[in-house]
């Protein structure tokens, strides 16, 4: 069975650090496309320990956006 998770990546000093949100499994990478697959490789090994978590989730892709906040 096929599950979409959402993957934010983000740039904390030489290392690019992946989230899966729906998991909260975090992984790291010097690239984002190794970061991406480092996170996707953790989440899978966790699925594995945790079989009916991914019950929880739809197969459908989350609805990801931004909002910009003005703080004094």
């Amino acid at each position: 069975m096929s599950y979409q998770f959402t993957t934010i990546i983000k740039k904390e000093g030489k290392w690019y650090v992946a989230r899966c949100a729906e998991l909260g499994v975090v992984s790291q990478g010097k690239t984002i496309e190794e970061a991406k697959g480092n996170v996707k490789e953790a989440s899978e090994l966790y699925l594995e320990g945790e079989p009916e978590t991914a019950k929880q989730f739809s197969k459908e892709p989350a609805f990801i956006t931004t909002f910009e906040l003005k703080y004094a």
